[in-house]
C-alpha cells in the first residue's frame, strides 16, 4: 500500500489561521497518498487497458466525448475555481476554467489533425502512405501555480490523438485534479484512459522512468527538469519541458504608455506574480522611464490584496511560507544597491487573518550583475532597466539562459516584427503580454 500523505495545501491556503500568538496555526484541507512503485506499477498497467479501448475509437468518437467533457468543464468554473483557490491563494477571478477551452479545441482536431496522413505515390507500381499513430500512455507532471489550466493543457492534445494519460498533479495542489478526473469519466472517456497519481518527486521520477511510458511532459523548474531527462533517458523516452522564465519585456519611446503599463502589471504581478512566462525583466526606454515608472508605481500601489475568495480581490497569497520568505530574502537581502522604487511591505491581510502574503515590489536600479535579473524569483518582483538604442535593447533582452518568453510595446509594426525576429524567445507578444490561447504553441525558442 502506498504511505499517507498530507497535503501542504494548507501552508498558504485560505485555512491558515493565525493563532493568539501571533504565528500561523495550519489546518489540514485534504490528505493524498504518495504512490510508491507499485501503486505506479498498476496505473501505467490501468492506463496501458484503456489506450487499447480509446486509442482504436475513430478521432469523431474521441472528439464528441472531449466536446462533451469541455462544456463540462465550462460548467463546473465555478467550483473548479474555489478549489484552485484552495490550493494555491490565487484570487477567485483568475482561477478556474481556462484550461476547458483547450478541451474544446482539441475536441475539433480529435477527427482531423490528429489522425491525418499523407499519400506518396512512387511510380506506376509502388506507392507509401504516412499515418499519425497515438504513442500509448502519456504522463503529465504539473506544476503548483496553475493546477487546473495545466492538467488540462496537458491532457487535452494528448487524449485528442489517442492516448492515456496519467497525471501527477504537484503534491501541494491536488484538489483539481481529481474533479477533473470526475468530469472527463462522467463525459464519457473510457476507464483506465485519464488517470490522477499523487505524490512527490518520488513519485514523478518513477513515473519518468517507467518502460510502460511512452512519453512525459514536465511544467516545473530547471533542475527538475534534468532530473526528469535523466530518468526518461534510460528508456529513451520522448519528453516535453516547460520550464524557467526570465522573460523581457521592451517598451519603446513611441509606445502607448498606459497600454503598456498594464502589460507591465499583467507581466509581473498577475497571480502574485507565480507564471513562468512573466516578464520581469522591463527594458524601457530611457526617455520614457520616469513617465512609466510614475505611472507602473501609481497602478501598482492601487492594486488590492484580500481574500483570495472575494471577487474584488485581485493579489492572493504565495503558495508557502518557505516560498514566500526565499521570493522577500531574493528581491530584498540581494538587491545592491539600496531602495526598490515602489515597495509594498510584507503583510498579512488584516481582513482574513491568514495566508502568507507579500505585496509587489519593483526595482528600478538594476545593476546587470544582479541576481535579480539572473534568477527566476517566482514572485511579485519587477526589475527596471533602461535602454537607448534598438541595438540596445535586443542586446539586453537576449542576456538570459531563459529563453521562454517576450514582449515589444511600440507603436512602429516594422520596429515591432524587427526586434522580435532577433529575441531567443518562444513565445513573443507584441502590445500584449500573456496572451496564451490554445490555438497558438507555447513553450521556449
Amino acid at each position: 500500500m502506498p504511505k499517507v500523505y498530507p497535503a501542504t495545501s494548507e501552508v498558504r491556503s485560505r485555512r491558515a489561521l493565525l493563532s493568539r500568538e501571533g504565528k500561523v496555526a495550519l489546518q489540514v484541507i485534504c490528505k493524498v497518498p504518495v504512490a510508491d512503485e507499485g501503486f505506479v506499477d498498476y496505473a501505467v498497467e490501468i492506463a496501458r487497458e484503456g489506450f487499447k479501448v480509446w486509442s482504436r475509437m475513430s478521432g469523431n468518437e474521441r472528439g464528441r466525448i472531449l466536446a462533451n467533457a469541455g462544456k463540462m468543464l465550462l460548467d463546473a468554473h465555478p467550483e473548479l475555481a474555489r478549489l484552485e483557490v484552495l490550493d494555491t491563494g490565487k484570487p477567485l477571478s483568475e482561477s478556474g476554467g481556462v484550461g476547458a477551452d483547450s478541451v474544446q479545441f482539441f475536441s475539433g482536431l480529435a477527427s482531423t489533425v490528429c489522425v491525418s496522413g499523407s499519400y506518396i505515390p512512387l511510380g506506376s507500381k509502388a506507392f507509401g502512405y504516412t499515418r499519425r499513430e497515438p504513442l500509448g500512455v502519456c504522463v503529465g507532471i504539473g506544476a503548483w501555480n496553475y493546477p487546473n489550466q495545466i492538467a488540462l493543457w496537458k491532457s487535452a492534445p494528448a487524449l485528442a490523438c489517442g492516448n492515456s494519460v496519467i497525471l501527477k498533479p504537484s503534491e501541494l495542489t491536488p484538489l483539481t485534479a481529481l474533479r477533473i478526473a470526475e468530469i472527463y469519466s462522467e463525459a464519457g472517456v473510457p476507464p483506465g484512459v485519464f488517470n490522477v497519481v499523487h505524490g512527490d518527486h518520488t513519485t514523478g521520477s518513477l513515473l519518468a522512468g517507467h518502460k510502460g511510458v511512452r512519453k512525459v511532459s514536465l511544467t516545473g523548474s530547471v533542475p527538475t527538469g534534468k532530473k526528469i531527462m535523466e530518468r526518461a533517458a534510460t528508456t529513451l523516452k520522448t519528453i516535453s519541458l516547460e520550464l524557467g522564465g526570465k522573460s523581457p519585456m521592451i517598451v519603446f519611446n513611441d509606445a502607448n504608455i498606459d497600454n503598456a503599463v498594464r502589460g507591465a502589471m499583467m507581466a509581473n504581478f498577475y497571480c502574485q506574480g507565480e507564471v513562468c512566462s512573466n516578464g520581469t525583466r522591463l527594458l524601457v526606454q530611457e526617455s520614457i522611464k520616469d513617465d512609466f515608472m510614475h505611472r507602473f508605481c501609481e497602478l501598482t500601489n492601487r492594486i488590492r490584496i484580500g481574500d483570495p475568495m472575494k471577487e474584488s480581490t485581485q493579489f492572493g497569497a504565495l503558495i508557502t511560507e518557505n516560498h514566500m520568505k526565499k521570493v522577500a530574502f531574493l528581491a530584498i537581502s540581494l538587491q545592491v544597491p539600496g531602495l526598490p522604487s515602489c515597495p509594498r511591505p510584507q503583510r498579512r491581510c488584516n481582513s482574513i487573518r491568514n495566508g502568507f502574503f507579500l505585496g509587489p515590489v519593483i526595482f528600478e536600479k538594476c545593476t546587470k550583475d544582479s541576481r535579480l535579473l539572473k534568477e527566476e524569483i517566482f514572485g511579485p518582483v519587477a526589475c527596471v532597466q533602461t535602454f537607448k538604442t534598438e541595438e540596445e535593447a535586443i542586446e539586453m533582452a537576449n542576456g538570459t539562459d531563459f529563453g521562454l518568453a517576450a514582449a515589444v510595446f511600440t507603436n512602429d509594426i516594422q520596429r515591432a516584427h524587427r526586434v522580435v525576429d532577433q529575441l531567443d524567445a518562444g513565445t513573443c507578444w507584441i502590445n500584449e503580454y500573456n496572451l496564451s490561447p490554445p490555438e497558438l504553441p507555447f513553450g521556449e525558442k
